[in-house]
């Protein structure tokens, strides 16, 4: 499972950060879109990410940093000849807004929309390989996080165990490794799944929308590999805004995941008032007080930056994708 991201700038973009958007794959190919702010089709451009490619959009709350770019990536999907349909996922309001969009636009599209409310989640199955379900936030407006676990897991062979059982590396092995039982040349009947290890815990990514309520994520943080969530703010700034814009600071959601046991925390969603360098505005500020409380793997999400999160739940930056 790997994800990118295409924005992590709070509100308004900045000259090097666009507003909310994350490409996430799973294991069986094709991607799905995480919000999707106004230019997220520009910094899909810079990606090797395709419209055609893209299976459903999860839209975790109707702020206009983390949906005005949909209308113009579904006009631009249909413009590239996209004929197969496509499932949008958030709250009630997202078919409104679309539906108006279009209508008011006069836009056609050659596919089909699949609308899926959040609600009704949970009754469906969106992604073949990834099963989503969702979990209520504390926001503004009604708000989500969407925890996307690998679907099947494979399991290895008891290479050991065959070795010692005088069973050498060959044919045999491939039978067994597709589950399927074998008889060997001594008459030895080898049943596939007593050769078989038990398999691996499956790999769980949960993103959040906007929330001033990272404790609403605990249980889904226990569970989960990696949890990629808003630090819009640090936690001196939080208090001087105040409660009304209903943000978390860094220092907030670190506690959490401290206490969930969470091996892998991706901050995002910063406000644009911090940029490099040291100082109280600055992105060292906020990871400095994330890891003053959190002793896992931390990282401070940057635009086009890929994550690989492999079968051992070990999460890693690989780089700039950007083209």
């Amino acid at each position: 499972m790997d994800f990118q991201f295409l924005g992590t700038s709070s509100g308004t973009p900045t000259k090097t950060r666009n507003v909310s958007g994350l490409a996430l794959r799973g294991p069986g190919g094709g991607w799905s879109l995480v919000d999707c702010g106004e230019g997220t089709q520009h910094r899909i451009l810079h990606t090797p990410l395709s419209l055609h490619d893209l299976r459903a959009v999860f839209v975790t709350h109707m702020h206009g940093d983390h949906c005005y770019g949909l209308p113009g990536l579904l006009a631009s999907a249909g413009m590239h000849n996209r004929t197969a349909p496509l499932t949008l996922v958030g709250p009630p309001p997202l078919r409104t807004f679309i539906d108006a969009v279009m209508a008011t636009s006069e836009l056609g599209l050659p596919y089909a929309l699949d609308f899926i409310p959040v609600g009704e989640l949970a009754a469906r199955s969106v992604l073949p390989d990834l099963a989503v379900d969702a979990v209520a936030l504390s926001h503004r407006v009604p708000s989500y996080a969407y925890r996307f676990t690998e679907r099947a897991v494979e399991r290895r062979l008891d290479a050991d165990r065959l070795r010692a059982a005088g069973v050498a590396p060959g044919p045999a092995w491939g039978e067994l490794q597709r589950g399927l039982d074998v008889v060997l040349d001594d008459g030895r009947l080898l049943r596939a799944h007593e050769w078989l290890l038990a398999p691996r815990k499956a790999r769980t990514i949960v993103v959040g929308g906007d929330n001033d309520d990272p404790n609403l994520l605990l249980d889904a943080a226990r569970t989960a590999q990696v949890l990629i969530h808003e630090a819009t703010y640090t936690e001196e700034v939080l208090l001087k805004v105040g409660p009304g814009p209903m943000h978390s600071s860094a220092l907030r959601v670190a506690r959490m995941a401290a206490a969930a046991g969470l091996p892998n925390l991706v901050l995002t969603h910063f406000s644009p008032r911090y940029q490099d360098g040291d100082g109280p505005s600055s992105l060292a500020a906020l990871a400095a007080e994330a890891r003053a409380v959190y002793a896992g793997n931390l990282f401070l999400a940057r635009d086009f930056e890929r994550y690989v999160l492999d079968r051992d739940g070990l999460c890693r930056r690989v780089g700039d994708r950007a083209s």
